[in-house]
């Protein structure tokens, strides 16, 4: 029995001089000072998506996204998995505390300290009746067991401080989804938006070309016109019925895309008839703000804080731990005197355990939580220059778009202009046919790339506020 004390000691002291290596630093991130295109201090991501957007047809889809599309509520779910895990290493912390019941049997043969001991105690004149020791003696207990471990080096306290930053982790990525989901309605709105004013287009000119094309026909009639002319005039008018059919079926997959998001079967979508309904300011405020907006950069920085949590907690499994197991409850080896007052007993044990054979396990289990730390700072690290990359690529797309938009809007005004030239001169014989088809089809071409750059650079505008972070604002 004395080298009992000795192994103990030993063991405390073995833990205490066990390796215990040291996690890489990892370097802080720096971003730059402002975005290259702008200087604004203010940021458009500070509004809320019921401020930016105010279209109410667009309002109440956006809504009605957030209520019901399934990979939203599924993160609800998965923030609830999280919460779980925070509430399970809350109870580590805590003393475990069990009601037992246990009986139990031994016979011990009459060479063993126990059988001698039970004969030796049997034989006192003190031990009368039922304290006398029966053979085979039974073991009875009810009452409470329990076991806490000290956490004398903060490993548990790492293990919660990891599953809290894990549940903030979940938090913000539940955020990004509503942020992706907001500016993907949005984005398919101003599609649908576009296709709109597309399809007008294409059926006034399907107009216009019928008109042309009974025109020519009475030309031909009068012996003016050939039925080669008669025939590209209705070539054009059956091209573009065609293009408006593709431009139905084109609405309806972005309908149907769109119901998708909102988590319903196809219905109708109501829209407006314009771009407008949408904040048109570009403020990207500063890039050191994208570090506390962003929710994908949020969340890998909780991801970050968690894996630095991880590798403290594995380096605190070096250490020796203590381990207290106290219980109190009635216990006796009869049952007719097990509630009896003078059954009832108590006790604690307690014991220091320190690694000594599995030092490589730990040192394992600690190199994999470094790695992981420097992979977790990496993703940090390529969250931000993705997010500020994107900033800076949507800045451009607004700002080129305008440009774009300027041009198209004066390339139509000449083609307008021209394919009345054209029709005056091909009235007048001093121009032919094809002139005419020719600057017609230039005129559809230029119209429908006008819709295409005003959808673009509205949805740049949508692409910057997620890029900035904002639309998260959402209980």
């Amino acid at each position: 029995m004395q080298y009992i004390p000795c192994v103990a000691f030993a063991a405390a002291a073995a833990g205490c001089s066990t390796y215990a290596p040291v996690a890489q630093n990892t370097p802080k991130l720096r971003v730059p000072e402002q975005f290259a295109t702008a200087a604004d201090t203010g940021s458009m991501a500070a509004l809320p998506w019921q401020r930016f957007f105010t279209d109410s047809s667009l309002r109440a889809l956006i809504d009605t996204a957030l209520h019901n599309n399934p990979d939203l509520l599924s993160a609800v779910q998965h923030m609830q998995e999280a919460q779980a895990n925070v509430l399970q290493s809350r109870a580590a912390l805590l003393p475990v505390v069990n009601a037992t019941v246990s009986a139990g049997l031994d016979h011990y043969g009459k060479y063993t300290m126990n059988g001698v001991g039970n004969d030796d105690t049997n034989l006192s004149q003190n031990v009368k009746g039922k304290r006398k020791i029966p053979d085979p003696t039974p073991d009875l207990f009810v009452g409470l067991r329990s076991s806490w471990e000290a956490d004398l080096w903060g490993k548990l306290q790492q293990r919660k401080k990891a599953a809290v930053a894990r549940y903030l982790a979940t938090g913000m990525g539940r955020h990004l989804l509503v942020t992706e989901l907001v500016a993907a309605v949005a984005s398919l709105y101003y599609q649908l938006v576009a296709l709109d004013r597309e399809q007008a287009i294409v059926q006034e000119n399907i107009t216009l070309q019928a008109n042309a094309l009974e025109l020519v026909k009475v030309q031909k009639l009068g012996g003016r016109a050939t039925e080669l002319a008669v025939q590209q005039f209705n070539a054009q008018l059956l091209n573009t019925q065609a293009i408006a059919y593709e431009k139905k079926q084109q609405a309806i997959a972005l309908e149907n895309e769109l119901n998708n998001l909102l988590g319903r079967f196809a219905l109708p979508v109501l829209r407006s008839k314009d771009f407008a309904g949408m904040g048109d300011s570009a403020a990207a405020g500063i890039p050191a703000a994208l570090l506390q907006r962003r929710p994908d950069i949020q969340q890998a920085a909780f991801e970050l804080e968690a894996s630095k949590a991880d590798v403290q907690a594995a380096r605190a499994a070096f250490f020796p731990s203590l381990v207290l197991s106290p219980y109190t409850g009635f216990n006796a080896f009869r049952a007719s005197v097990l509630f009896n007052g003078a059954s009832l007993a108590y006790g604690v044990l307690g014991s220091v355990t320190a690694p000594i054979l599995n030092r490589r396990e730990l040192k394992a289990n600690f190199s994999v939580a470094d790695a992981r730390q420097q992979v977790a700072f990496q993703q940090y690290r390529k969250t931000a220059v993705q997010a500020y990359n994107e900033v800076l690529t949507q800045l451009e797309q607004i700002r080129n778009a305008g440009e774009i938009a300027r041009l198209k809007q004066q390339e139509l005004e000449q083609l307008t202009n021209g394919v009345a030239t054209a029709k005056d001169l091909y009235m007048a014989g001093y121009a032919n046919y094809l002139e005419v088809i020719t600057t017609q089809k230039n005129l559809l071409d230029a119209s429908l790339e006008s819709i295409e750059v005003q959808r673009r650079k509205t949805v740049a505008t949508i692409n910057l506020y997620k890029a900035l972070g904002g639309g998260w604002d959402w209980p």
